[in-house]
């Protein structure tokens, strides 16, 4: 059995490591941020450190007891996930939070492997994660989301159009909005200009949207706007 300072050592590196993936998270404004990350991997690592040495007492003084030590850490790969149906279901209508679902998935991971003593892989996994979190998402906005995304503008009457309104007229494709400003029109006092911009959404796709958008109340002009970029 692990001493007394071996086990606070994992609990403070479990939340070292939690606190350098919960920054990243923080950073960017999501409610799963750094306190929550930190949590997430003490605790793995605390479930780890019970689940291994924690019935160390009655393995010596029952003969015929055999006890799997993964038995307990096992279920905190399938528990976890209630955190991150939370950071998912939180966004309302639009399905978002999906990487921090990931991410706190794979921080309970990195718990548990700090609670079972495997370092190197605990800070690799963390090291890999970051580079996953922030190095590859400006590579796949600049190479990926920017290619297919594509932009319109509509010119509607005052207040006619809203953003409940055009989620309801996308349905389906309500989580490709990426963008929804309303503007009062300089030419026209009595309209509003709504720049509305889309992502991951293919040529037949984008007509059809813009057919659905063009028909609600109050839609007078709709224009295929300059960011219209197609797949």
């Amino acid at each position: 059995m692990t001493g007394e300072v071996e086990q606070v050592s994992r609990l403070v590196l479990a939340a070292a490591l939690g606190s350098a993936i919960g920054f990243e998270r923080e950073r960017l404004n999501w409610a799963a941020g750094l306190r929550t990350h930190m949590l997430v991997c003490v605790g793995a690592t605390l479930i780890m450190l019970v689940s291994a040495f924690g019935f160390a007492d009655v393995l010596g003084s029952q003969k015929n007891t055999v006890l799997d030590p993964s038995r307990v850490a096992a279920q905190v790969v399938s528990g976890i996930g209630f955190l991150g149906a939370g950071a998912i279901l939180m966004r309302n209508e639009v399905v978002r939070g999906l990487t921090t679902a990931a991410s706190l998935w794979s921080v309970a991971g990195i718990g548990l492997a700090v609670g079972g003593g495997m370092y190197t892989a605990a800070i690799s996994a963390t090291v890999i994660i970051l580079l996953i979190l922030a190095g590859v998402k400006p590579l796949e906005r600049r190479f990926i989301a920017v290619k297919q995304q594509r932009a319109l503008s509509l010119v509607a009457e005052a207040g006619s159009v809203t953003l409940r309104g055009v989620q309801e007229a996308l349905g389906a494709s309500t989580s490709r909005l990426r963008q929804f400003i309303v503007q009062r029109s300089d030419e026209l006092p009595e309209c509003e200009e709504i720049a509305i911009a889309l992502s991951r959404v293919t040529g037949s796709e984008f007509d059809a949207i813009c057919g659905r958008l063009e028909k609600l109340p109050g839609v007078r002009e709709c224009h295929r706007g300059a960011g219209d970029r197609g797949a």
